[in-house]
């Protein structure tokens, strides 16, 4: 099994974070893992992604052009990625400020409105794992328990006092994704 992801999005919306957990799961699964960040010089607000490569076998290279999922969270990101998903891959987006939504007749389509829920649950910091979770519906590639276990390693521990609401957030991905189009 390989996975070969990417994540974009605005830096503040946890991108980096959600590939970082990602990784940090693969691992505890003995798996072969490349995280490879790229995010422009601003702090928030600028592009940010994260491409993740989780694998049974060796990673012979963390560029890629190609992708077997996407996950999308801003209009610029689904400009630039949704050409480079496989044919037969996944599109995860979240429709909050997508002004074109997905056109490709090829690829699984999935949004998830996660902007609107951690707004709604008054918790705009874990956007991202509402996100996670929404993905890992579609594609349970690591283990939830892992995932908890690499939020904590990814957190700082200043900030471990939100970890039952990043796992609450994560469970309620895994109920509100839903199918745009299957192929």
């Amino acid at each position: 099994m390989t996975e070969e992801i990417i994540i974009a999005g605005f830096g503040g919306q946890g991108v980096l974070s959600m590939g970082k957990i990602l990784a940090y799961s693969g691992i505890m699964q003995d798996q072969e893992v490349s995280w490879m960040p790229s995010y422009g010089p601003e702090m928030r607000g600028g592009t940010a992604n994260v491409t993740v490569i989780l694998s049974d076998n060796r990673i012979s290279s963390p560029i890629l052009t190609e992708y077997d999922t996407a996950i999308i969270l801003n209009q610029q990101s689904m400009d630039k990625f949704e050409q480079a998903v496989k044919p037969g891959g996944l599109l995860l987006y979240d429709p909050n400020g997508i002004l074109r939504h997905p056109e490709r007749k090829d690829i699984n389509i999935y949004k998830i409105q996660a902007s609107a829920e951690a707004s709604k649950l008054g918790l705009n910091k874990i956007f991202n794992m509402i996100v996670l979770g929404g993905f890992l519906k579609i594609k349970p590639i690591v283990k939830f328990d892992n995932v908890i276990s690499g939020l904590k390693k990814s957190l700082p521990a200043r900030y471990h006092h939100m970890l039952p609401d990043n796992e609450k957030a994560i469970a309620r991905g895994l109920e509100i994704v839903e199918e745009v189009q299957k192929i």
